[in-house]
């Protein structure tokens, strides 16, 4: 973790220093810096390859690797339940996460030294995304080693899950649709949320049912006494229990965006205007998946909408993915507003055109522009002094001393 953290830090810091203005323009571009985006996401991403990589091998060791040795009989002779001892091995595997969270959270100590700025609501919910993630790693690790009577089966069943959820992301990004909402729920994009800042507590509620289902599924084939029979029904009416919680979990609306630089949300002044408007909005997009300008309109105006308008519905309609020649048919490009019968079609994309259409509809005035609460940026043109040592040498060499301690006290 040490040295992956360091190559990410290294180099978020070193552009994020170039922008401010190093070794170049003194002003640089530093009303637009955000540290959240521009330095943690991308240093704490050494978290997220680390869970989809190298966790899922300690929680199957830990799992699978006791039926192999024989310790499972062991612990069955210890009169626990099963459920209990599975939250035994999660707890000592999460605190065995955090631990592995120390290098990024190191970081931030680095950056405070070289006179950057830390804002704790923004940090808080980025930490408690990756560790969701871990646990969504554990207990699909875990819930594999039950299932398999090997190692390396639970390790091959748990890389293709983990992996398929990246070409799911990837499927849905081309071909948009059911596969684009379907997307919105893996842990990549989980993750991807809490590193902008947005914690929404629907995708939180899914993300503590899941890792529960996988736990309480990988207690349920722990028991090897019972009959393949009746943990199988067990596990069907687990997996329709989840799947009724998630599905009521979806409709679970609030969400709260913690980033400094509310990049998450429109202006305060708009967000109590559109809060105000009651009546069901539907929103057409003759856009294709990958066209430029689709994504520019979900990320800077659509995301932000649905969180203040639950009553918004969004349709993307394209007859192809790419769009390249579908241009020239009548009506790409076209947005429709539907707000109560009343329709209006522009060809915007910008946060501001998508709130002049709603304003024109509902007939609401828009708020006068305020310079008030504008986020400035906090530019920092300093290199990361030290941070190689740190991550490449001490890191590295404490975990070695510690690993020969350990190895010369249980010879």
């Amino acid at each position: 973790m040490g040295p992956l953290v360091g190559l990410s830090f290294i180099g978020a810091v070193r552009t994020y220093a170039e922008v401010s203005g190093l070794n170049g323009t003194a002003a640089g571009v530093g009303e637009a810096l955000a540290p959240l985006v521009g330095v943690w996401a991308p240093t704490f991403s050494a978290c997220e390859l680390v869970a989809v990589f190298l966790l899922p091998f300690v929680a199957i060791r830990m799992v699978a690797g006791d039926r192999q040795s024989g310790a499972l009989k062991l612990e069955f002779q210890q009169g626990l339940p099963p459920w209990v001892r599975m939250g035994a091995k999660t707890l000592v595997l999460l605190a065995g996460w955090l631990l592995a969270m120390l290098p990024p959270l190191s970081a931030l100590a680095l950056w405070k030294f070289y006179g950057g700025t830390l804002y704790a609501p923004e940090l808080a919910t980025l930490i408690v995304g990756h560790v969701l993630n871990g646990g969504l790693t554990i207990a699909l690790a875990a819930a594999m080693s039950s299932f398999t009577e090997h190692p390396s089966t639970a390790a091959i069943l748990t890389l293709s899950v983990t992996v398929g959820t990246w070409i799911l992301d990837i499927f849905g990004a081309v071909q948009g649709g059911i596969w684009e909402r379907a997307a919105g729920y893996i842990p990549a994009a989980l993750v991807s949320q809490f590193e902008h800042g947005l914690w929404r507590l629907d995708t939180t509620l899914i993300a503590l049912v899941l890792i529960a289902a996988g736990l309480l599924l990988a207690a349920i084939w722990m028991r090897l006494g019972v009959a393949v029979r009746r943990r199988a029904y067990e596990s069907v009416g687990l997996g329709v229990l989840a799947a009724a919680a998630i599905g009521v979990c979806s409709f679970v609306t609030p969400s709260w965006d913690n980033s400094e630089s509310r990049s998450n949300s429109f202006p305060e002044a708009d967000e109590r205007a559109l809060r105000r408007i009651y009546t069901p909005l539907r929103i057409d997009v003759h856009l294709a998946p990958e066209d430029g300008r689709r994504v520019e309109l979900e990320r800077q105006a659509l995301s932000k909408l649905r969180r203040v308008m639950p009553k918004v519905e969004v349709r993307y309609l394209s007859a192809t993915s790419i769009g390249m020649f579908e241009q020239t048919a009548a009506g790409y490009g076209e947005i429709w507003y539907d707000l109560g019968g009343r329709r209006t079609m522009s060809r915007v994309t910008t946060a501001e055109g998508v709130l002049e259409s709603i304003y024109s509809l509902a007939n609401v005035t828009p708020p006068a522009e305020s310079d008030e609460g504008v986020f400035r940026g906090h530019p920092l043109a300093v290199p990361a002094k030290g941070a190689g040592t740190l991550f490449y040498g001490v890191w590295p060499g404490l975990f070695l001393g510690g690993a020969i301690l350990v190895r010369r006290r249980f010879q």
